[in-house]
């Protein structure tokens, strides 16, 4: 009998990679997904598609009684970092009610494994580059809601036994990405700019510093998490070794899709200005993970992005607090 997965966020960028990846190796996928942040194109055929929200507590159980899922991977989440100050309520709500009801029906019904994408933003700032043995400090609610998920796990495998693997991705890029969301995703943004005809808008003097991740340099490694027995219980980063600014990484979005750059640099935001990892870790127990050159997965992107051309940016309509919010997000 094939395995089956959940996928939470399957209709969105990394969920949608994760899909095909547990597809490919034969295995059973129903994705769910309120839509929010995806698309339902981006899931393919061979998965099963339910639309819902992960807050939605009565088809959560639903889906667990249903199909007895012997692994989840949970990627759903509103991952905008920046707004996240400004968003708090809704931030937790998602973020962390959302993941927190996934782990009570993941240890009511048995579940083997649980996969959760957390975030390099749990660090905080002034740790580089960061590694799995440092203390994360995070200073945004994005980066609170995702270690409060992370130690709800910790206590959960305690408590009741439920086994769980952690990755901490950063800046990722690739196919699939919304690339119509103004408030999180630089290349995404960067790329829709351009074939929109318009600047490229930068915070602050775009010296704050990156490194760029394409997607298939992780989404592998993710999906086979459930079957490494020997990760489980440990947090991993993943993502690319080397730091771009985001000046550098505008040049080379214009040069990959042959424009001159024409850069609008904006009031600067409260952001932590250098964010890099380390990955011997990953490495040592997914030492099979593909690496690409910034250079190699832009052009992957680009060629994606061309096909299905520009998206209307959509304005996020429950701002919670006003002050100090950038003007380009009023």
């Amino acid at each position: 009998m094939a395995i089956k997965n959940l996928v939470t966020g399957g209709a969105g960028f990394i969920g949608a990679h994760v899909t095909r990846e547990l597809l490919a190796m034969g295995e059973e996928v129903v994705v769910l997904d309120d839509l929010s942040g995806g698309f339902e194109e981006n899931v393919p055929d061979e998965a099963t598609f339910v639309k819902g929200c992960i807050n939605d507590v009565e088809l959560v159980e639903k889906l667990f009684a249903e199909h007895s899922f012997d692994h989840v991977y949970h990627l759903a989440a509103y991952a905008a970092e920046g707004l996240s100050h400004f968003i708090k309520r809704f931030n937790h709500q998602n973020n962390l009610i959302g993941s927190v009801n996934l782990i009570n029906a993941s240890v009511n019904h048995n579940v083997k494994c649980f996969v959760f994408t957390s975030s390099i933003a749990v660090y905080g700032a002034g740790q580089l580059p960061m590694s799995e043995d440092m203390i994360p400090q995070p200073e945004d609610s994005y980066g609170i809601s995702k270690y409060a998920v992370e130690q709800e796990l910790k206590c959960s495998h305690e408590m009741f036994g439920l086994d769980y693997v952690i990755f901490r991705p950063h800046n990722v890029y690739g196919e699939f990405q919304n690339i119509g969301d103004k408030y999180r995703n630089v290349i995404g943004i960067f790329m829709n700019q351009i074939m929109k005809g318009e600047q490229l808008t930068v915070f602050g003097d775009g010296t704050q510093t990156r490194a760029f991740s394409y997607i298939k340099e992780i989404s592998g490694t993710i999906a086979q998490a459930a079957k490494n027995k020997d990760a489980y219980g440990e947090a991993f980063n993943v993502g690319a070794d080397t730091a771009y600014s985001v000046t550098d990484l505008a040049n080379e979005v214009c040069s990959v899709f042959g424009v001159d750059p024409n850069i609008n640099y904006l009031e600067a935001r409260n952001e932590v200005l250098h964010a890099y990892s380390t990955h011997e870790k990953a490495k040592k127990y997914f030492p099979n993970a593909p690496t690409f050159t910034l250079r190699e997965g832009l052009e992957r992107m680009a060629a994606w992005a061309k096909e299905h051309g520009p998206r209307q940016s959509t304005e996020f309509g429950n701002i919670e607090i006003l002050k100090n919010l950038p003007p380009s997000w009023r």
